[in-house]
């Protein structure tokens, strides 16, 4: 099963409004972000709707599909085929299986859903994975340079996978729970590690999006905004450092501060300035 290399465009052109300012009114034409509805059939029966950005949507079902449990790797899929027209997603897995119906409805956009226990028991990721705040920094400053649909149109989230130096996988949809998804599916065709990395998002962390993270073994999350207290809960109780408000040289970080590596302990207050500063 090949990846998607040309996704669907995520954005729609030509949408009129009526800008006004000081001077007065004018008709202009503005790009849009997309969100469609996509139906997702396992085995052939009718299991949930998404409503998303439409692209990457290989990735995004994949990731839904792992992080949901339904599947542990590509080798319990033998087809995976997106329909464009119909809007309808088709999974045929190998082995015949008994789809979850409780759901629970997300604080996520896009009227998230999962049908994961969020209150169950993750044991505490053990890694060594630390970064210095000038990482931070550096990394949040190039996941918001590089959110293409958020400069085009605006009114979508950016998510990111990070080694510590680069951004492996970026992801951009309407819903930030779907970003994670689309991450952990590309990675899983790309043949991807997810442990031990760092996820980076332009989103407010709640309890869904420390769920999935905590499945793809992450220690560290990062968002530019604001986490959930229930978000913090669960990153205290699965030793993951959680850090928020990331806006120039400044950070707040939340639970497990053991993994951030401050300038004066490494001799990289130079580094911390510079990244502050670009």
């Amino acid at each position: 099963m090949a990846f998607e290399e040309a996704s669907m465009r995520g954005a729609r052109d030509g949408l009129i409004c009526t800008r006004y300012t000081e001077r007065g009114a004018q008709t202009i034409h503005r790009p849009a972000i997309r969100e469609a509805s996509w139906v997702l059939y396992v085995n052939g029966q009718e299991w949930v709707t998404f409503l998303c950005t439409p692209t990457k949507m290989q990735a995004l079902v994949l990731g839904f599909l792992l992080s949901e449990g339904i599947i542990e790797g590509l080798d319990d899929v033998l087809l995976l085929r997106v329909c464009d027209e119909e809007g309808m997603i088709d999974v045929r897995l190998k082995e015949e299986i008994t789809l979850p119906t409780r759901q629970i409805l997300t604080s996520g956009c896009g009227a998230g859903i999962t049908f994961d226990d969020l209150s169950q028991i993750h044991p505490p990721l053990d890694s060594s994975l630390t970064v210095t705040p000038a990482q931070v920094f550096h990394l949040m400053a190039e996941l918001n340079r590089r959110g293409e649909l958020y400069r085009t149109v605006g009114g979508v989230h950016t998510s990111a996978l990070s080694d510590g130096q680069d951004l492996l996988v970026i992801a951009e949809d309407v819903g930030r729970h779907n970003t994670l998804d689309k991450i952990r599916g590309e990675c899983l065709l790309r043949g991807i590690p997810t442990a031990d990395r760092i996820i980076l998002t332009t989103g407010r962390l709640s309890s869904e999006m420390m769920t999935k993270t905590v499945k793809m073994g992450v220690p560290i999350v990062i968002s530019r905004t604001a986490p959930t207290d229930l978000a913090v809960e669960l990153a205290r109780r699965w030793g993951i450092t959680l850090i928020g408000y990331v806006r120039g040289r400044r950070m707040d970080v939340y639970t497990d501060r053991h993994r951030i590596r401050l300038p004066w302990e490494t001799g990289q207050a130079e580094g911390l300035r510079a990244a502050g500063e670009s």
